[in-house]
C-alpha cells in the first residue's frame, strides 16, 4: 500500500500538529514497513528528517504556486501511485484527476466553533470552510478523541458512520527513563527548586494558566511553565504575579527541546492542566508516560486522556484547584500510587495501538479486513 501525506505541518510546525504528523509517519513506517510513504510538501526542512533515513519513507517536491497545496498536491499524489492521500490536519485537496485513490483526513478538534472569541471572524470563516469541505469531499474522517467526533457530527453535520476515533500517541522521548545528568543541567541553567509542579502548553486564555497561579498563591509551591506566550494575556499573568509578590514562586522556561520538556516532565512532582477546552489534551498523555501525576480539567476531552486515576478539577474554580494540588503536593504515597496507575493506562495511546487503529482504517477504506 502507498501512503501520501500532506506533509505542511510535518516540516514546518515545531509542536502540535506538527508533532503529530511526524509521530504518526514514524509509527507507520516502523510497524508497517511494508508500506510506502510518501511526504508531500514544497520543500522539506530538519524537522522529521531521520524519517526521512527510512527505507520506506520518501519525498517529493509539490508546486511551488501559491494554492498549490489545494490544487495540485493531490493530483502529484495520483500521479506517484498514491492509493491513499491524508490529511493530517483537517483539510485535502480541491483537485483531483481521475486515477483512483481513498482520501482520509483528520480532524483534531472545533474548539473556533465553541470559543469563537478566540479567533478572528476571517479565521473562523476559514477555517468552517476548509473543515466542512474535507468532510463532504472525504471516505473517512479520524477524529483524534470521542469529544471531537461528537463535535465533528454536531458542527458539520456528518454522519457518525463516517467518523472513527484514533487516539494520538506521543514523542518516544517520553516513553524514557530520567537521565539524571540532564535533569541536573536544568536544575542549575534555571535555578530550579528541589520540587515543583509543572504546566506545558500555550499561554493564553483557554488554557488557563492563571487560575493555576490563582491556586497557588498563598503557598510555598513553585510553579513550572513551558510554553509560547500570547502578549495581552502574559501580560495579566505577569500584572498578577507583581501585585501579589509571586515572581519568585513561578518559572518562565524558554528554548527548550523535546528531551529537555521529556525530563522536567519527570522530573515535575505533579502536572497541572486546567484548560477549558481540548481536542485532545497531549500534555496529560506526555505527563502519564513519564510517571507524572496528573491533575486536570473534568470537561471535553480531558477524561479521555486522563483516565479514571488523574485528580479533576472545574477548571473555573481556582479553589477547587488549590485543594487537589495540595493533597497530591502533601501525599507522597498518593502521587505514587496514581503515578503507577495512570502509567498502565496510558498503554492504550502507545505506539503499537496507535499504529493498528490507524492502519484499520485505512485497510477498511479498500475493504481489507
Amino acid at each position: 500500500m502507498k501512503i501520501a501525506y500532506d506533509a505542511k505541518r510535518f516540516f514546518q510546525n515545531a509542536s502540535g500538529l506538527g508533532n503529530y504528523s511526524r509521530d504518526l509517519v514514524r509509527i507507520l513506517a516502523n510497524y508497517y514497513p511494508e508500506n510506502e510513504y510518501l511526504l508531500l510538501n514544497k520543500n522539506q526542512s530538519d524537522r522529521g528528517k531521520e524519517l526521512l533515513a527510512l527505507p520506506n519513507v520518501s519525498f517529493t517536491k509539490t508546486s511551488n504556486g501559491k494554492l498549490a497545496r489545494q490544487l495540485q498536491m493531490g493530483i502529484d499524489a495520483q500521479n506517484n501511485g498514491a492509493e491513499i492521500y491524508h490529511g493530517l490536519s483537517g483539510e485535502l485537496p480541491l483537485k483531483w484527476n481521475s486515477r483512483p485513490i481513498k482520501k482520509v483526513v483528520t480532524i483534531h478538534d472545533l474548539i473556533f466553533m465553541r470559543y469563537p472569541e478566540y479567533y478572528s471572524f476571517f479565521d473562523r470563516k476559514i477555517h468552517f470552510w476548509k473543515f466542512k469541505k474535507a468532510s463532504e469531499s472525504t471516505d473517512m474522517i479520524i477524529a483524534i478523541s470521542e469529544q471531537t467526533k461528537r463535535d465533528i457530527i454536531h458542527y458539520l453535520k456528518v454522519p457518525e458512520s463516517k467518523i472513527r476515533v484514533v487516539y494520538q500517541g506521543c514523542h518516544s522521548a517520553f516513553k524514557q527513563p530520567l537521565d539524571p545528568l540532564l535533569a541536573e543541567n536544568l536544575r542549575a541553567e534555571f535555578s530550579l527548586p528541589e520540587r515543583f509542579i509543572l504546566n506545558v502548553g500555550t499561554i493564553e486564555p483557554r488554557k488557563n494558566l492563571l487560575n493555576i497561579i490563582k491556586a497557588i498563591h498563598g503557598t510555598d509551591i513553585p510553579l513550572v511553565v513551558v510554553g509560547k506566550k500570547q502578549k495581552k494575556y502574559f501580560e495579566n499573568i505577569r500584572d498578577f504575579l507583581i501585585k501579589n509578590k509571586m515572581e519568585k514562586q513561578v518559572y518562565f522556561l524558554k528554548n527548550i527541546d523535546m528531551h529537555e520538556l521529556a525530563t522536567l516532565y519527570k522530573m515535575a512532582e505533579i502536572f497541572v492542566y486546567p484548560s477549558l477546552f481540548e481536542g485532545f489534551g497531549i500534555p496529560v498523555i506526555e505527563a502519564l508516560f513519564s510517571g507524572t501525576p496528573v491533575i486536570t480539567s473534568n470537561i471535553s476531552c480531558l477524561p479521555e486522556a486522563g483516565g479514571p486515576d488523574s485528580l479533576y478539577i472545574d477548571p473555573k474554580n481556582p479553589m477547587d484547584l488549590c485543594a487537589k494540588i495540595n493533597f497530591l503536593w502533601e501525599h507522597p504515597s498518593e502521587r505514587q500510587i496514581r503515578a503507577e496507575k495512570g502509567f498502565h493506562f496510558v498503554q492504550k495511546f502507545s505506539d503499537k495501538c496507535v499504529a493498528q487503529n490507524l492502519m484499520s482504517v485505512y485497510r477498511e477504506m479498500w475493504n481489507l479486513e
